[in-house]
């Protein structure tokens, strides 16, 4: 089990979640809110770094709005500026997937001395991932009719419990290169729920102009960026293009992996992990 605090910031109070010995390293999503049982792409740093898992405003026990231009990437990378503040450390690793890997590299671009390492995977620095018929999120998908029944029904007051779980199961099956091993990978309690107040500000405000590709060119922290092959929610060219753009980068590549690689070929992503450490 994961030890949780609320650090007190300039900007707010933030719950976090402590695991791990090392290096700090602070490992985020955009819109899911975590607990004391972690987050399976957390859980694989754990052995090599004192990793804060970060509630953003909005989730957990963190702090509310007052307005919502704070639920946006550039102002959620001052947040964590200020966790990072509060906590002491001049400056932390960051690692983030999905679009928790868009905001690190909002948040390695807004702020250029504050990371030392940069982990980022199954990510994309333009919003043309959502169009590419290899995503499920293109209207040309065959699976993205299925995928909007899946969306109305995680989002509906009338479902059930269980009616939510199975969706939330579908989603994630359809993002398993071999979903069969669903039950191999997800055996373990995890945290991670889909906050839709976040949700909503990234899919109906900040991805219709997303697009970071000039800015993150003057990142200056060493990088990771990491795919699977057949990524099918930002297809594999998107994290192609961001190591071709970010300096300083290495791209690793997962050839039996979809979305997760930190779920469906663990150990060389936990070889990667341990690889960052060269990076400085």
């Amino acid at each position: 089990m994961w030890k949780q605090k609320i650090i007190k910031t300039e900007r707010g109070d933030f719950e976090i979640f402590e695991a791990g010995n090392g290096e700090p390293l602070c490992v985020t999503h955009l819109y899911r809110e975590f607990n004391e049982r972690g987050y399976h792409f957390a859980d694989r740093f754990v052995d090599d770094f004192k990793v804060y898992l970060v509630n953003l405003k909005e989730t957990g026990n963190s702090t509310e709005i007052s307005d919502e231009v704070e639920l946006s990437m550039s102002e959620t990378s001052k947040d964590l500026e200020a966790i990072r503040s509060a906590l002491g450390y001049d400056s932390w690793n960051f690692a983030g997937h999905s679009t928790g890997g868009m905001l690190g590299l909002v948040y390695a671009a807004d702020h250029l001395n504050s990371l030392k390492r940069l982990i980022v995977g199954g990510a994309s620095a333009t919003n043309g991932y959502v169009e590419h018929q290899e995503s499920i999120y293109s209207d040309r998908n065959p699976l993205n009719n299925r995928l909007k029944e899946v969306f109305s029904i995680l989002k509906s007051d009338d479902a059930t419990k269980e009616e939510c779980v199975q969706a939330g199961r579908e989603w994630k099956e359809m993002s398993l290169n071999d979903p069969s091993r669903y039950d191999e990978y997800f055996s373990k309690p995890s945290g991670g729920k889909v906050v839709p107040k976040r949700l909503d500000y990234y899919s109906y405000t900040e991805l219709p102009t997303y697009d970071i590709r000039e800015d993150i060119s003057r990142i200056k922290t060493p990088t990771i960026v990491f795919c699977g092959r057949y990524d099918s929610q930002c297809p594999f060219v998107y994290s192609e293009e961001i190591f071709n753009l970010v300096p300083n980068s290495t791209f690793y590549i997962f050839e039996n992996s979809n979305h997760s690689p930190h779920l469906e070929e663990q150990e060389k992503f936990s070889g990667m992990v341990k690889d960052s450490f060269h990076l400085v």
